[in-house]
């Protein structure tokens, strides 16, 4: 499905689109276009990987005119292009909705227009039960996805429009264990918002995994979640400290703003109507109409009492979660470098 065509990665500079790459320049891909705005990215991607496969355009998914116009001849879409930052999205709800609601509107109406067959769309568990900017805008975000999977212009070429909703992935930009490791290295206690939140353990290559899945599996407007373990902060620390050797103390500064203590993949509503294929679920659309009175549901409603969330899935130990940071390209070079000194 991949031979002769073109890919188009929305914020394909980030850690997300780097991480795609490694698995697609070796494909039968025709063309990967780079969609984004950081022109210094492009330029270091394009020093870095040397390939005529890449084609890069600098634009932003919030102006129309610029991603309508990279879309064009374009066969599929990642759309990766987000505000991530909780903390951010608070102080800034405004820049959330600009680039989490309308931009992504955006790249699913220029999609329709240039009749893309495939686009996945990038969510996350902060768009479940969302109490925060960067989740109320990223749920959004997917209900506008699944509406466009119900577009008379998407149906009619056949075109399937799914989403994929991860967990914190381990060492991206921003995240909290380069974060750690940095505090580590500089001698300075560990920031601990509340040793008890639990979170998602979920590496770059596991991103790039799931969407692949739904890009291969998906149906309309389904929303695809991988089951990840979790762990609380307080055991990622001391995993941490032990690969380390360090003694660094541990201070405890609160959650920030909007913070959950424990993140959620899929909600009761969901589970109870989600299809378990094994390393993952996939959640179907609703594909009725408004006219609700002439569906009748003859076995019942199907209840499920728990949602899918980093506090009720397998829950890490220091052991396991210091196996699975040694997994980790980035951990391995933090520890060689420190070796080293």
């Amino acid at each position: 499905m991949y031979k002769n065509k073109t890919l188009l990665i929305t914020g394909g500079t980030g850690s997300f689109g780097n991480a795609m790459l490694k698995g697609f320049l070796n494909s039968e891909l025709k063309e990967i276009r780079i969609f984004s705005r950081d022109e210094k990215k492009q330029e270091d991607m394009r020093i870095q990987y040397k390939n005529d496969k890449l084609n890069f355009v600098i634009g932003d998914v919030r102006d129309f005119n610029s991603i309508n116009q990279a879309m064009q001849g374009v066969d599929y879409v990642f759309h990766a292009a987000a505000l991530k930052q909780v903390p951010s999205c608070e102080f800034y709800p405004e820049q959330a909705v600009k680039t989490n609601i309308i931009g992504s509107e955006n790249v699913l109406e220029a999609a329709a227009r240039n009749d893309v067959k495939r686009v996945v769309v990038l969510s996350t568990d902060k768009a479940v039960y969302p109490i925060n900017a960067m989740g109320i805008s990223k749920a959004m975000m997917e209900k506008i996805a699944v509406s466009k999977a119900r577009d008379s212009r998407v149906k009619n070429i056949d075109a399937i429009y799914t989403a994929t909703r991860y967990g914190n992935v381990m060492c991206s930009r921003g995240s909290i264990i380069p974060l750690f490791i940095q505090q580590i290295k500089q001698g300075k206690p560990l920031t601990i918002t509340n040793p008890d939140m639990t979170r998602f353990m979920m590496s770059l290559d596991d991103s790039v995994e799931l969407v692949k899945f739904a890009f291969e599996n998906g149906t309309p407007g389904d929303i695809f979640v991988q089951k990840s373990p979790g762990a609380s902060i307080k055991t990622l620390a001391q995993a941490l400290k032990e690969l380390f050797n360090a003694e660094n103390e541990i201070h405890i500064i609160g959650e920030r703003h909007s913070e959950k203590k424990y993140e959620t993949l899929c909600s009761k509503e969901e589970m109870s109507k989600a299809e378990d294929l094994g390393r993952f679920y996939r959640v179907p659309a609703d594909f009725r109409d408004l006219n609700y009175t002439k569906y009748v549901q003859e076995d019942g409603p199907k209840l499920f009492d728990s949602e899918y969330n980093s506090d009720n899935t397998k829950r890490l130990t220091t052991e396991e979660l210091k196996a699975l940071l040694l997994t980790l390209d980035y951990v391995r070079e933090e520890l060689s470098s420190h070796d080293k000194k």
